[in-house]
Protein backbone atom coordinates (compact mmCIF):
# COMPACT_ATOMS: atom_id res chain seq x y z
CA UNK A 1 0.00 0.00 0.00
CA UNK A 2 1.14 3.44 -1.32
CA UNK A 3 -0.15 4.86 1.95
CA UNK A 4 2.29 2.49 4.34
CA UNK A 5 5.49 3.59 2.21
CA UNK A 6 4.55 7.52 2.78
CA UNK A 7 7.78 8.98 5.06
CA UNK A 8 6.38 12.05 5.65
CA UNK A 9 3.07 10.50 7.00
CA UNK A 10 4.68 7.80 8.94
CA UNK A 11 7.01 10.65 11.21
CA UNK A 12 3.67 12.63 11.60
CA UNK A 13 2.03 9.60 13.21
CA UNK A 14 5.26 8.77 15.19
CA UNK A 15 5.33 12.16 16.57
CA UNK A 16 1.69 12.81 17.28
CA UNK A 17 -0.17 9.48 18.44
CA UNK A 18 3.23 7.83 18.78
CA UNK A 19 4.14 9.87 21.91
CA UNK A 20 0.77 11.81 22.33
CA UNK A 21 0.29 12.83 25.55
CA UNK A 22 3.69 14.37 25.42
CA UNK A 23 3.81 16.37 29.49
CA UNK A 24 4.89 15.15 31.85
CA UNK A 25 6.42 11.91 29.61
CA UNK A 26 5.60 10.81 26.54
CA UNK A 27 2.79 8.23 26.81
CA UNK A 28 4.18 5.30 24.65
CA UNK A 29 7.58 5.71 27.01
CA UNK A 30 5.69 5.74 30.12
CA UNK A 31 4.05 2.09 29.59
CA UNK A 32 7.23 0.73 28.00
CA UNK A 33 8.84 1.31 31.54
CA UNK A 34 5.65 -0.10 32.89
CA UNK A 35 6.47 -3.49 30.90
CA UNK A 36 9.47 -3.23 31.62
CA UNK A 37 8.70 -3.23 35.35
CA UNK A 38 7.09 -6.36 35.34
CA UNK A 39 3.96 -4.91 34.06
CA UNK A 40 2.31 -4.96 37.39
CA UNK A 41 -1.24 -4.45 37.43
CA UNK A 42 -1.76 -4.00 34.03
CA UNK A 43 -4.78 -4.64 32.25
CA UNK A 44 -5.93 -5.43 28.72
CA UNK A 45 -6.31 -1.72 27.75
CA UNK A 46 -2.83 -0.97 28.87
CA UNK A 47 -1.81 -3.67 26.35
CA UNK A 48 -4.09 -2.17 23.65
CA UNK A 49 -2.66 1.75 24.32
CA UNK A 50 1.20 0.11 23.79
CA UNK A 51 0.30 -1.30 20.93
CA UNK A 52 -2.32 2.13 19.74
CA UNK A 53 0.63 3.84 20.32
CA UNK A 54 3.59 1.64 19.13
CA UNK A 55 2.56 0.72 15.85
CA UNK A 56 3.63 4.08 13.99
CA UNK A 57 7.00 3.29 15.66
CA UNK A 58 6.74 -0.45 13.90
CA UNK A 59 5.96 1.30 11.09
CA UNK A 60 8.68 4.06 10.89
CA UNK A 61 11.10 0.91 11.45
CA UNK A 62 9.84 -1.36 8.57
CA UNK A 63 9.90 1.71 6.48
CA UNK A 64 13.67 1.98 7.27
CA UNK A 65 14.59 -1.86 6.96
CA UNK A 66 12.75 -1.57 3.68
CA UNK A 67 14.66 1.19 2.50
CA UNK A 68 18.21 -0.41 4.20
CA UNK A 69 17.29 -3.55 2.20
CA UNK A 70 16.59 -1.70 -0.98
CA UNK A 71 19.56 0.02 -1.07
CA UNK A 72 22.11 -2.84 -0.29
CA UNK A 73 20.26 -4.86 -3.45
CA UNK A 74 20.60 -1.65 -5.80
CA UNK A 75 24.25 -1.55 -4.54
CA UNK A 76 25.00 -4.97 -5.80
CA UNK A 77 22.91 -5.22 -8.89
CA UNK A 78 25.25 -1.57 -9.73
CA UNK A 79 28.46 -3.48 -8.72
CA UNK A 80 27.52 -6.64 -11.29
CA UNK A 81 27.24 -4.32 -13.93
CA UNK A 82 30.70 -2.79 -13.91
Amino acid sequence: MKILNDWRLIILLCLTLGLAPFFPEPHILGKLKWLAGGANGMVLKDYFDVLLHGVPFVLLLRLILLRLILLKISNKTSKQKK
